[in-house]
């Protein structure tokens, strides 16, 4: 049998409809579409004249395993050991069928092939990853990982945390850990969930592949569900490129619109420009579009934190489902007004809605007083989008004439900005709602944020004009925010 990406594939897909959903999220399993393995097979450096050792951990039917021998029978390696990992018993039999396959192959070009399936689970097994195995350290890596969360008490969590790697999920788990199987200088290609690019639950594990490795490639794609197109998996995917000990240079950063990677578009990125120098959160900041020129023009002009602007950013301490008895429809004496994005009205809080389906006011007492906010001028941020919506960061200003009261309640699905959980002066209030309201924020957050929830900490990492350029542009600034158009004027910034 010689080794056909596209029989496997078809037998990838007749697989994946005959598995329950039930068991592909127990696995956290989602196989590799044939198009995709053969481009991450093409993302290592040349295969030529090599003595390979290859690992493919969660290997499934050996999808990636398969396209990276067709690239090391086409570069004519010399020899190539594969270990593949798989937990699930059903998959062992269609991955030998792959695995036979890729021994013809190589024959056919006069090189050896030798190949093992681990059967064990292969983080509980990292502490001696290689004590049963006849195998060296392997010299390549090449992964799609099960997407999965950990949760802390769990033996993974421990597990990884004696190999000194903190992480929240599987997925970025096995990519820490075949990071420190590899052997110094091996490769490493892997397709996961774009969400390790940003965010505090990330860092660690940002932090840990950064200090061992340099990242040569990353790709993304631009939708959501393409990637795994039939498996429902609504998250933006990278696959990136990592050499163990290498030194880091430019990062080559590439796009398509979907899997089919016929409208590739590349850009060769400064690494200072991936990672903002001196970040301490070490967010990736990914970025090939045409307006990447003018967005990081841009940045060079608007480059403060908020810590040196003096504001912070909160969720909203309101999580209704848990206050419900003290939640009102109607105001009296004692309640304060309940804020939720659906109050947002032409960039400002238009309180209170009747006919919305949430009440509009929360009881003060002694259970909700520590949740509620004093009196003053907020920018409200919604946390949640549709994939459908043009623009991911949604401001509000709330003023105390949008609700007067004391106390103000703001709903947890919102990001608040304030100032020493106190309100913000109005001028300053609305020239943020200005800048939050610009395509050039809302691209700057695209550069590392790859999912609809945009999270405090996203909001956090972008980088703001100075105080008193927000006190000029909140002063021409009346009852409502002007036009994209006119926002995009004032700041300065305009990308299409």
């Amino acid at each position: 049998m010689i080794l056909a990406i596209e029989t496997i594939d078809k037998r990838r897909e007749a697989i994946a409809l005959a598995t329950p959903a039930k068991h592909k999220s127990q696995f956290g399993q989602f196989m590799t579409p044939g198009v995709i393995a053969t481009f991450m097979g093409s993302m290592f450096s040349s295969l030529s004249k090599k003595n390979i050792r290859l690992l493919d951990a969660g290997a499934g039917i050996g999808s990636l395993t398969a396209a990276f021998v067709q690239r090391a029978a086409s570069d004519k390696a010399v020899s190539l050991a594969c270990e593949v990992w798989e937990i699930d018993p059903k998959l062992h039999e269609p991955l030998s069928t792959t695995l036979d396959g890729c021994a013809a192959l190589m024959r056919t070009v006069g090189a050896t092939f030798e190949s093992a399936i681990q059967s064990e689970d292969f983080i509980l097994s990292s502490s001696n990853l290689f004590a049963h195995s006849k195998m060296a350290r392997p010299t390549h890596v090449i992964l799609n990982p099960p997407y999965k969360k950990i949760s802390s008490d769990s033996a993974h969590r421990l597990a990884l945390r004696e190999c000194g790697i903190e992480t929240t999920n599987l997925y970025s788990a096995f990519v820490a850990q075949a990071l420190v199987s590899l052997a110094e200088h091996g490769e490493l290609v892997a397709i996961t969930p774009r969400s390790f690019c940003n965010g505090t639950y990330f860092r660690p594990f940002r932090e840990f592949i950064l200090a061992r490795a340099a990242l040569v490639k990353i790709h993304i794609f631009e939708s959501r569900t393409h990637a795994f197109k039939g498996d429902e998996v609504l998250q933006e995917n990278v696959i990136f490129h990592l050499v163990k000990g290498g030194k880091q240079g430019a990062v080559t950063i590439s796009s398509s619109p979907d899997a089919t990677f016929t409208e590739l578009n590349t850009k060769i990125t400064p690494f200072d420009e991936v990672v903002l120098p001196g970040d301490k959160e070490k967010i990736l900041h990914l970025s090939t579009g045409q307006n990447c020129a003018e967005t990081e023009e841009a940045m060079a002009k608007y480059f403060h934190t908020l810590e040196d602007i003096g504001l912070s950013i909160s969720t909203g301490p309101v999580v209704d489902f848990r206050m419900r008895e003290h939640l009102r429809e109607t105001e009296d004496a004692n309640c304060a007004p309940l804020v939720y994005a659906h109050h947002f009205e032409d960039g400002f809080v238009a309180h209170p809605k009747p006919t919305a389906k949430k009440p509009n006011f929360i009881e003060i007492n002694d259970a909700t007083r520590k949740w509620l906010m004093p009196s003053g001028c907020y920018v409200c941020v919604r946390r949640l989008s549709s994939k459908e919506e043009k623009r991911r960061i949604v401001p509000a200003v709330f003023t105390p004439s949008s609700a007067p009261g004391a106390f103000i309640g703001f709903d947890n699905h919102m990001n608040i900005f304030h100032h020493a959980k106190k309100g913000i002066s109005e001028d300053i209030a609305k020239g943020l709602a200005v800048y939050l309201g610009s395509t050039f924020a809302d691209q700057w957050l695209r550069r590392f944020s790859g999912h609809t929830q945009v999270n405090a900490g996203d909001l956090r990492a972008l980088r703001y004009p100075d105080i008193s350029t927000l006190r000029g542009w909140g002063k021409k600034i009346n009852k409502t925010l002007p036009s994209q158009q006119e926002i995009d004027a004032l700041v300065g910034v305009t990308l299409v």
